[in-house]
């Protein structure tokens, strides 16, 4: 459009910038993309699920060397880790995925890219290295970064983050994490694998809080299995530390003033939206606490800047940035009306047993005040989970008083693949009749969501009255005694 120098400029090259530029680019509008760092690809990319999930893959490998035994196999000596050459794994599993989002790639799609610290000088114009650029659009997606809690003498005290862990050279003898969250719990068992001792200082009273405390649980008791001691209902009073070892000194769930030492101190406590030195105070963009304040068409108070991914606080999910990047495209280039709807966004936590959720569970139905039902499977009872050594946890459906689905949630093995199946028939309305007369291929993980499907649905099948209505019927001559399956649905 004249009297602009771009159609959309773009704030931030992780995912949901990159979703943009690219769809944006490929329609024929002209596009800016703007990054602060040296390479494109986010948080995710270089500090985030790339290298989390790498080096679980790692430590997993490591601990299933000594299961030998576990499975009819010798038992192996395993020697020290040597961390510098799982470091160097990680780095060339990012360097691998980086091709994806580098620069060449965006230039020949037509994305301008520019690196640099940019900040808005009005609606439409920001500053970058002294040279003024407009666009019609804007969309900031500048994602997050490591909360910092004011925990007394913490600012003093040599500590890492999720930028700095992937990056050590030689494995912590011994990990004191804050926090109980996903990444806290993941990394928290990676070094415990690796042969790090661990000690989780978690402020509630359960890890994973947004999970229901059934499903945490099974999590939990792993990870203890594993030797990662847990101390649930802390409060830290004081951090302190010299590089070379640290100490935080902490009420225990009863009252009592405890301490804990280790050689490092990971902080795992939330993330902040990435806001500052932008200037949008001065433009008029709302903030709230948690990011930029957006409609369901992720516009903000200034409608032609939208924001999308970490920076509006609301899903901090790689997966939900790409989305969000997604309804921007449509309602930025197409200018078609699309919202966003997260009810059937899914999450997961990557430790062992994984943990993943679609919807509601029990938790947020009773935050809502939903009555509901709750359907249960476990994996001791899947051929495939006993197979491979993995019968701990279950799947758990949750449905309302009309028996429709409102979530689903499942701590086992592959639990993130699992979900994926939930996430299209939830999505795509499919009934449960469907899921449970589906041909699963045995022996398969995947047979427990149909197993669940079926729970609820056999005490209907094989009720008194359909057999009596046979009975009259057809003649048949077995006996009526009421031996309907026993039914695992719980009213909460």
């Amino acid at each position: 459009m004249a009297g602009y120098d771009f159609d959309i400029g773009v704030i931030g090259g992780g995912a949901a910038g990159l979703t943009i530029c690219s769809g944006a680019a490929q329609l024929g509008a002209k596009t800016l993309l703007v990054e602060k760092e040296e390479a494109l690809g986010g948080d995710c990319l270089h500090f985030g699920c790339v290298p989390s999930k790498t080096l679980i893959k790692s430590a997993k490998m490591y601990h299933d060397m000594g299961r030998g035994a576990e499975f009819g196999l010798p038992e192996v000596a395993r020697p020290p880790v040597d961390f510098d050459q799982v470091r160097q794994r990680i780095a060339a599993v990012i360097a691998t995925i980086q091709e994806h989002d580098s620069l060449d790639r965006f230039q020949g799609l037509g994305v301008q890219v520019k690196f640099g610290t940019p900040r808005f000088r009005d609606e439409h114009q920001l500053e970058l290295a002294g040279q003024l650029i407009t666009a019609k659009s804007w969309v900031i997606a500048t994602g997050s970064s490591p909360a910092a809690p004011p925990f007394p003498g913490l600012d003093q005290t040599p500590h890492l983050t999720n930028r700095e862990i992937f990056s050590l050279t030689e494995l912590p003898t011994s990990l004191i994490v804050l926090g109980g969250g996903p990444i806290a719990c993941e990394m928290a068992q990676a070094f415990g694998r690796l042969g790090s001792k661990v000690t989780i200082l978690q402020r509630s009273e359960q890890i994973l809080s947004k999970e229901d405390p059934d499903m945490a649980a099974i999590v939990q008791t792993a990870m203890a299995h594993e030797g990662i001691t847990i101390e649930l209902g802390t409060e830290v009073e004081r951090v302190s530390g010299d590089g070379v070892g640290c100490q935080v000194e902490y009420l225990d769930q009863n009252g009592q003033r405890r301490q804990v030492t280790g050689e490092k101190l990971l902080v795992a406590l939330g993330r902040s939206a990435n806001t500052t030195g932008l200037g949008l105070a001065g433009i008029g963009v709302e903030l709230s606490k948690k990011g930029i304040v957006v409609d369901s068409r992720l516009r903000s108070s200034q409608p032609h800047i939208f924001a999308a991914g970490d920076v509006t606080g609301r899903h901090q999910f790689t997966h939900a940035a790409g989305y969000e990047g997604g309804i921007v495209v449509s309602n930025a280039i197409f200018h078609l009306p699309r919202h966003t709807d997260y009810r059937w966004l899914p999450w997961a936590t990557y430790c062992e047993p994984e943990l993943a959720s679609v919807g509601m569970n029990e938790k947020a139905a009773a935050k809502a005040g939903i009555a509901c039902q709750v359907w249960t499977e476990p994996f001791s009872g899947n051929d495939r989970a006993l197979c491979e050594g993995a019968g701990a946890g279950m799947i758990k459906m949750i449905l309302d008083h009309k028996e429709r689905p409102l979530g689903v949630q499942i701590a086992g093995p592959r639990a993130g693949d699992l979900i994926g199946q939930w996430v299209t028939a939830l999505g795509g309305k499919v009934k449960l009749s469907r899921l449970a007369s589906a041909i699963q291929p045995y022996p398969t993980l995947a047979e427990i969501n149909k197993r669940v499907a079926g729970n609820f649905l056999s005490p209907k099948i094989f009720s008194p009255t359909i057999k009596k209505g046979l009975k009259f019927f057809f003649n048949y001559h077995g006996d009526l005694k009421d031996d309907t399956p026993d039914s695992q649905g719980e009213e909460r």
